[in-house]
């Protein structure tokens, strides 16, 4: 049994025994997919403060509505779909406030520069990657992220986001071929 078959089968476990009520049960969703949904709500909103809020209260929903869950081995997409409104509420309230634009170009180049450790080369090159990433729209950013960097299907993702199976594909078909353009080198460029 592979490691990620393993972790399914103890999320799976996990879910049923939670959703009998076992705090035990619970507490150990929290600790196998809190970093997932933790590093998902960072990604759609640029920071990691409001993250952590968003999912803290994401967890709150998650836990209620588990008993509604008819499918055990599907808790990660419920979960980020819940995640995903979470922050989708957190982003209307800053749009209503009309700060959000400013607010999140500074806080995701400050997550930018603060994560760029690396040296050399890797580190351009990471660089370069989170800042074409960055220049997408925050709909193909999400998706681009739950595809990629979450491995969901692309049914998955489109439960996550609550979106047409076609949206999320043509979304993917829009994503890698402005990441293409952003990422390839120009002419004269060195890569």
């Amino acid at each position: 049994m592979s490691q990620a078959e393993k972790e399914r089968a103890l999320g799976a476990y996990l879910v049923a025994s939670a959703r009998t009520g076992d705090r035990r049960a619970m507490d150990g969703l929290v600790r196998l997919h809190g970093p997932r949904l933790f590093a998902h709500a960072a990604r759609l909103l640029g920071e990691r403060e409001g993250a952590r809020d968003a999912v803290q209260e994401a967890w709150v929903e998650i836990l209620r509505a588990l008993p509604a869950l008819r499918d055990d081995a599907a808790f990660l997409p419920f979960a980020l779909r819940i995640t995903s409104r979470r922050v989708g509420r957190i982003i209307g309230a800053r749009q209503r406030q009309r700060a959000i634009a400013a607010e999140a170009g500074a806080q995701a180049l400050a997550l930018g520069t603060a994560e760029a450790g690396e040296p050399g080369a890797e580190a351009h090159d990471a660089a370069r990657v989170r800042a074409a990433l960055e220049a997408l729209p925050p709909a193909h950013r999400a998706t681009v992220a739950l595809f990629y960097l979450e491995d969901l299907t692309v049914a998955e993702v489109a439960a996550v986001l609550d979106v047409p199976l076609g949206t999320i594909k043509t979304r993917l078909m829009h994503a890698r071929a402005k990441l293409r353009a952003l990422l390839e080198p120009q002419d004269g460029e060195v890569s």
